[in-house]
């Protein structure tokens, strides 16, 4: 039999799970799935029809943190505060979920007196009372109203800051939608006045604080200026003209008229020493100060009136004529005047610089006079100047405190106190019900539990399945059940204990079909060999590996010394029964797979010895006990007839397969009838075994 294309049902890979049988064997246990899943999505259908349906309202809030720059302080306009942070607004939802806030809007609305926040007030439901006395609940009837109502009202109240922004979402959800909508913009308007109350209390112990704290700076204000005052009057340290003492007032305006001094006997010695050169050289004086002369004036103006008379009287007159000599005696009669006349007025310029000379030297000796007495009074001033800058500071202290005082008063209503946040979007009444969710919950009820029932079939499958490639534990063992009755294979069957040679299985997929179909008698069978030379080992594995196409199956070899199926091990150094006999290993250590199919192997030894070992082992019927347990089919390869005790094999299965490569061979009619006789209650013979995949072609796969 050609089963090549059997073995691409599973992949080569170790270790790697067989979904497609996982799949099937799920799929066979339909109805564990959908029974549950179809008792759930009734059972959600009418929950949802029965729920008392509840609706939701929600109103936002933005909240800035930053006053209108208008009514800021003055001390703050000029500050930058910035954007407002996450903390800040997390901040305010804490304070949307102040207690102070429920207990103002719960009664305000009058939440009290409504049996949906106080379910006292319809009695207790007995469903409550048995959750609070096995204490999965509390007891309504141990908690106070307040109690009570505020647990109600958090459980229906939601507050969360919008991302990314300032806004604060407040939701609230009641079996009322015109109450919820009422509740949420409660809890807005409320948020709202508890900021500006808070602001008014905030002004009101400000100004009161700061009115005790003026009445101290004016009594410190007006102590420090006394000492000022007083220190000046001991010291005669007064104040003229800008805020300045009368000595450093006087020493700068002698200062002054020491420079205005100085800077006019300069200028009148400089137009003295001028004049005189001038004079001492008969050259015009030119000065402003003869030029300004008003004697000098007129006498130029007489010389040049009789100078023109000269001039007339020489054009009809010699030089020798009487007239002529009294003009000119006259010029020099003015001449001589005007000499005279600026002589004074040299003279007059050098008094002037004397006169200005003495002024400053008595300037200098006051201001030397001065400079002592100022120096003589520095200390003094400077402690008077540090008694000014502590009466200052003082002063501006109080000016502060009046400003601040003001503006406190100003905000000590509720109208003059701005919140810090303003209502965006008010709750309206909505008619369409926030739960229950009638599609989304059946639908959510029905995958889970149709996805929970799957896993659990999933899971117990592979708990008790074998749908892996290798095994890393061994399965527990049970007691095999007694079989009920025994296969009714097909072809070579003794009915009544004898033989019927010649009526010949020739293919093995016909005795697994048989024995699939004869259920607990077929769940064991033994391939034995008509004589030494007819092999056991790859017919045996070519009917596991037919089974193993709807069952899982296990492959047990105990043929002596064959080593047949070694080269078709996925781990060909798995220990074998033998070892476990021994007590080297445990069970789950001798169990390995079949490389090309889902089959599962053990192997008996390597050596003949361990055949024997085994065979005679009162373990051996203990491990074939815990396979049958876990596999719906074990199948046995014994090896040849002559090589194993038939009493032996007949206690561990029910029917037997003797494999003959001749129909016309005698041994294969004799084998039959020994098999029997050793006690095996249905024998089928295989006698051709042309279509089983050989020795060769299994190793070279």
């Amino acid at each position: 039999m050609a089963v090549a294309a059997q073995s691409g049902r599973m992949s080569e890979a170790e270790g790697e799970l067989d979904l497609r049988a996982l799949g099937r064997a799920i799929l066979s246990r339909k109805w564990t799935i959908l029974i549950p899943t179809f008792l759930v999505a009734v059972f959600a259908i009418a929950a949802v029809q029965l729920a008392t349906p509840k609706y939701r309202a929600e109103s936002r809030v933005l909240f800035d943190g930053r006053e209108n720059i208008f009514l800021r302080l003055d001390a703050d306009k000029q500050l930058d505060r910035g954007p407002v942070d996450e903390q800040a607004v997390t901040s305010q939802v804490q304070l949307v979920l102040s207690r102070e806030l429920a207990n103002e809007v719960i009664k305000k609305l009058k939440l009290a007196e409504l049996p949906e926040f106080d379910p006292v007030l319809n009695g207790v439901s007995l469903f409550k009372t048995v959750l609070a006395f096995v204490g999965i609940g509390k007891d309504p009837l141990r908690m106070t109203p307040e109690e009570r109502v505020l647990a109600a009202y958090y459980e229906r109240l939601n507050v969360f800051p919008v991302e990314k922004s300032r806004v604060i979402g407040i939701e609230f959800q009641s079996e009322s939608p015109a109450l919820a909508a009422r509740v949420a913009n409660a809890i807005a308007e409320g948020y709202i006045g508890l900021q500006q109350t808070n602001k008014q209390e905030q002004a009101r112990s400000a100004s009161e604080w700061l009115l005790v704290k003026i009445d101290e700076m004016r009594k410190a204000v007006g102590d420090a200026e006394g000492k000022v005052e007083a220190f000046r009057s001991k010291s005669n340290l007064f104040v003229g003209t800008n805020n300045t003492t009368l000595s450093t007032q006087g020493l700068s305006e002698l200062n002054t008229q020491l420079a205005a001094a100085r800077a006019r006997k300069t200028d009148s010695e400089a137009r003295a020493k001028m004049a005189r050169d001038l004079l001492k050289s008969g050259q015009p004086i030119d000065s402003l100060d003869v030029l300004n002369s008003e004697n000098i004036r007129r006498l130029a103006e007489q010389r040049n009136a009789i100078r023109a008379q000269l001039a007339e009287q020489s054009s009809t007159l010699l030089d020798g004529h009487p007239r002529i000599k009294e003009l000119r005696a006259q010029i020099s009669d003015l001449d001589g005047a005007m000499k005279q006349e600026v002589g004074r007025i040299v003279h007059g310029i050098e008094n002037d610089a004397r006169i200005a000379a003495d002024s400053l030297e008595k300037l200098s000796a006051n201001l030397d006079v001065l400079k002592r007495q100022t120096a003589s009074t520095g200390e003094q001033d400077v402690q008077l100047r540090a008694l000014e800058r502590d009466a200052k500071s003082q002063r501006d202290l109080l000016e502060s405190y009046l400003a601040k005082y003001r503006e406190a008063t100003s905000r000590d209503t509720i109208e003059s106190a701005p919140a810090d946040a303003r209502v965006i979007s008010r709750a309206t009444v909505s008619n369409i019900p926030s739960f229950p969710k009638k599609l989304p919950v059946v639908l959510i009820a029905t995958l889970t539990t149709l996805v929970l029932m799957v896993g659990f079939v999933a899971t117990r499958e592979l708990l008790y399945g074998s749908y892996f490639q290798s095994f890393g534990t061994a399965p527990v063992a049970r007691a095999a059940p007694a079989p009920t009755e025994a296969p009714k294979l097909s072809g070579a069957i003794a009915r009544d204990g004898h033989p019927a040679l010649g009526v010949a299985i020739s293919a093995i997929d016909d005795i697994a079909r048989a024995l699939r179909r004869d259920g607990e008698g077929g769940r064991r069978v033994v391939l034995v060999g008509a004589t030494k030379p007819v092999g056991t080992a790859l017919p045996a594995l070519t009917l596991a590996r037919a089974l193993a196409k709807e069952a899982r199956v296990v492959l047990v070899e105990l043929a002596p010394g064959s080593g047949d199926l070694v080269a078709i091990l996925a781990e060909p150094t798995t220990p074998t029964l033998a070892d476990l006999v021994r007590g080297t290993v445990s069970f789950g250590d001798i169990l390995t797979r079949d490389r090309l199919s889902r089959v599962h192997m053990v192997s008996v030894g390597r050596e003949i010895e361990d055949a024997a070992l085994v065979l005679g082992s009162p373990q051996l019927v203990t491990v074939l006990d815990a396979l049958a347990s876990t596999y719906e089919h074990v199948v046995i390869d014994a090896g040849a007839l002559s090589q194993v005790p038939l009493d032996r094999l007949s206690q561990l299965a029910a029917c037997a397969v003797l494999v003959a490569g001749d129909a016309a061979d005698a041994s294969a009619a004799a084998g039959r009838r020994q098999l029997l006789a050793a006690g095996f209650a249905e024998v089928a013979v295989l006698l051709n075994t042309s279509n089983v995949l050989n020795v060769d072609a299994a190793r070279a796969a």
